[in-house]
């Protein structure tokens, strides 16, 4: 009999122990579930990082992936006043270079990615233009492009067409949009009669025209930066992050929506 009370109790401790090491790995899972990163991404990302991410949780559950879209010059700007960032995602390296410059991203994160193109588009429906000389007709009376301020299209868009002899011809037609996707909805929505937006941006509407691209050598090459902001309090899910960015099925992504990922 005592040696039956024995077992009985022996079976109840280790019933115990059991239970506290299930305990303490159902911890462990939580607290890996816990991870959170944001990610400040140019407007023009929006559509392909958003396909990007459903794929990345699929095979990483335990991240939690914030996105922070805007122009990237808003995104440096938020950046250079603390606001919180684990990876910063430009459409342009002039707003990368200067947040390396005030030392506020890990310098050897930093890799160019991706490569897009500016074309000229006009409201579905509308009357076409086939070039942008046409830019000077009296019939477009509103040529919308971002703010070359802030925004990397916008400085794009200025370049050519200083370059093809136009901006002060047209400078009293053109309106500043926040951002490229701004420029969008306002040719979508007939509130302009032109836009100049990046490639990968028309691709997605069917509510725009694509009528012309703008010619080899009338802007710097649309180049896009990836990088760990120094701050991040997740360097390394941030590099695991950002090198599944570099992976052959993020790579498709990118060609889906327009870009040409860099090699």
């Amino acid at each position: 009999m005592k040696k039956f009370k024995g077992i009985i109790i022996f079976l109840t401790v280790f019933s115990f122990i059991l239970a506290g090491c299930s305990t303490s790995q159902d911890t462990g899972q939580s607290d890996a579930e816990s991870i959170s990163l944001t990610v400040s991404a140019a407007a023009s990302l929006t559509d392909c990082m958003e396909e990007i991410k459903e794929l990345y949780i699929k095979e990483n559950p335990n991240i939690d992936i914030t996105y922070n879209f805007a122009g990237s010059g808003s995104l440096q700007q938020q950046i250079e006043q603390g606001a919180p960032a684990d990876i910063f995602f430009s459409a342009g390296k002039k707003q990368m270079n200067a947040l390396i410059d005030a030392e506020l991203m890990l310098n050897d994160s930093v890799e160019d990615i991706l490569e897009n193109k500016v074309v000229l588009v006009t409201p579905k429906g509308e009357e076409t233009i086939s070039s942008f000389d046409e830019l000077l007709e009296d019939n477009i009376e509103k040529v919308a492009i971002g703010d070359p301020g802030s925004v990397p299209a916008g400085q794009y868009a200025q370049e050519v067409l200083n370059n093809l002899n136009l901006y002060n011809e047209i400078e009293s037609k053109i309106v500043f949009a926040k951002d490229v996707r701004e420029v969008l909805s306002w040719v979508e929505t007939m509130n302009v009669d032109a836009g100049l937006v990046y490639k990968t941006d028309a691709q997605i509407s069917d509510k725009i025209t694509i009528s012309t691209v703008a010619p080899e050598g009338s802007h710097t090459p649309v180049i896009y930066p990836v990088g760990i902001v120094k701050d991040t309090k997740n360097v390394e899910e941030s590099q695991k992050f950002m090198d599944f960015l570099f992976e052959e099925e993020a790579k498709e992504l990118f060609i889906k929506y327009g870009f040409s990922p860099l090699s």
